[in-house]
């Protein structure tokens, strides 16, 4: 039904991470989370500890629908900071496969890796400056085609139900949001 890896770095915003896993689980989609970190151990934004369920440094994550980045800081530049990932998110675009990312992440890591040319793109109010390239738009999560994008917090769960609409259909993405009193 569809593999998500959401990449997590120390300074990450936990609910942005932890809204898209759950909410890509409860539409069926595998959810993975990957450290991007030397352990599984993530310490977030707001110092809750999250053990991923894998290594970015001993996981292929080649087989990927969606790569999933959340923001908070410095969580997007810890993740813009790890090679083989913005590598992996350079090649999985250019493959016309899914990247989303959420809050600080599409200004840090999307816009200066070229990822954001002629689309459609939101981030966190204040951090436009790295938009490179893209037509900035004010909603909570904006799908231009294979690159989805959210402003922050209160967008985790619009810009995760965003990732399952493409992934799996507005029919699927719909029940999602009813069972969690959204819709």
């Amino acid at each position: 039904m569809g593999r998500v890896y959401v990449f997590l770095a120390d300074g990450f915003e936990e609910i942005e991470a932890l809204t898209a896993v759950d909410v890509l689980r409860r539409a069926g989609i595998t959810a993975v989370t990957v450290s991007v970190m030397d352990t599984p151990e993530v310490v977030g934004a707001h110092d809750v500890i999250v053990t991923a369920d894998a290594l970015f440094s001993d996981y292929d994550c080649s087989d990927a629908d969606w790569l999933v980045l959340p923001g908070g800081m410095p969580g997007a530049s810890n993740l813009a900071a790890c090679e083989p990932l913005c590598r992996l998110l350079k090649s999985q675009a250019a493959q016309g496969r899914g990247v989303a990312a959420i809050c600080a992440s599409p200004s840090i890591v999307l816009g200066p890796l070229g990822l954001l040319q002629g689309k459609r793109a939101v981030c966190y109010p204040g951090m436009e400056a790295g938009m490179e390239g893209a037509t900035l738009v004010r909603e909570h999560a904006v799908t231009d085609g294979n690159i989805i994008t959210g402003q922050g917090p209160a967008s985790a769960a619009s810009f995760a139900l965003a990732i399952v609409t493409a992934l799996v259909g507005e029919e699927t993405a719909a029940e999602v949001a009813q069972g969690m009193l959204l819709a």
